[in-house]
């Protein structure tokens, strides 16, 4: 063993054997220049993440430029579904040895472009963003800083750049599947502000399960942005209706919790099944039935995406769509 050599960990030349490259390519990949072909530079990443291998001096030297950092911004950091995003992107920079800033664009477009600016006058090299709006941000300064940008959670509208989304429709076909399965018919939907496009893909769904699967009745839809009242309102007008509902699906994590609230305020006993798997769902009685995203994976791809365009990626800008599992606990089943 080199004398040089971590205990434990290998050597470039043994990383550059496993994938069946020169040892001057593993380097590339190490170093983060161009020239390596995406899916060669994948492999490589592939086999470091699983050995281990860390280059000697750390994040000490900058390189051709480099600052060694990327920059993440999102809605609400406060919100575990971006924190968990956060999560997953930090993770995949500091496989790569690279820092990361964190801000949050507060669902402004004006802040999000404030925010970005910020990051490229840190000189990060580059940015995975969770759009404020469907509209491209139009700043020169943006556009002809040359750092990649990433999509996450939404797209943009004519956007050229790469976008990694969740399933949600399929997400929410599951869901209404689900319940229809435990014989429900009549079934509300609570859903986020339809500003956002995540929240009309899931009513969209929603409704379009409704009718392919043949159930009668156009089902009770309020949508956004909720209040503690806004869903005791709605709740109580639904138990109320002749055809009472008697199953209710959610449209994030944040309306659950809402949900949830208002039904013990209520004393109405619903089946649920929430979008976006939360922290206490298997401690709430019944345990929640939840439709799980994976919002860490999502950011663990999104960074993988961003560090193939900083690796020379120049193939055409590509949208991932990455699937959703419906955790069944309980809570879906008629009462």
């Amino acid at each position: 063993m080199s004398a040089n050599r971590t205990p434990g960990r290998p050597t470039m030349a043994e990383v550059a054997a496993e994938a069946h490259v020169s040892v001057k390519t593993v380097s590339r990949v190490v170093n983060h220049q161009a020239g390596v072909r995406a899916d060669t530079a994948e492999r490589v990443r592939e086999v470091i993440r699983r050995t281990g291998f860390r280059r000697a001096g750390g994040l000490a030297t900058i390189r051709e430029g480099r600052t060694f950092t990327i920059g993440l911004a999102v809605e609400e950091l406060a919100n575990p579904f971006y924190s968990q995003i956060a999560a997953g992107v930090e993770r995949e920079a500091r496989m790569h040895q690279y820092h990361l800033i964190t801000a949050s664009a507060e669902n402004s477009p004006n802040r999000e472009r404030a925010v970005i600016r910020a990051l490229l006058a840190r000189r990060v090299d580059g940015i995975v963003v969770v759009p404020a709006g469907e509209t491209p941000v139009a700043d020169p300064e943006v556009e002809g800083a040359g750092a990649p940008i990433v999509h996450l959670d939404r797209p943009v509208r004519g956007a050229t750049c790469d976008t990694v989304l969740s399933d949600n429709v399929g997400g929410m076909r599951s869901a209404v599947e689900h319940l229809v399965a435990h014989g429900h018919r009549r079934i509300g939907f609570l859903g986020d502000d339809p500003e956002f496009w995540t929240a009309r893909q899931r009513r969209e769904s929603f409704l379009a399960t409704h009718v392919s699967l043949g159930l009668p009745r156009t089902p009770p839809v309020a949508m956004g942005p909720h209040s503690p009242e806004s869903v005791r309102t709605a709740l109580g007008e639904w138990a109320a209706d002749p055809e009472p509902v008697t199953a209710v699906v959610t449209g994030n994590n944040r309306v659950t919790v809402l949900t949830l609230v208002a039904l013990r305020h209520l004393g109405l006993d619903l089946s649920l099944v929430a979008y976006d798997d939360f922290e206490l769902a298997e401690l709430v009685d019944p345990p929640v039935t939840a439709v799980h995203q994976d919002p860490t994976a999502m950011g663990e791809k999104a960074a993988q995406v961003l560090f193939a365009r900083l690796l020379g990626d120049e193939s055409p800008p590509r949208t991932i769509v990455l699937p959703t599992r419906l955790v069944v606990r309980g809570s879906g089943r008629r009462r």
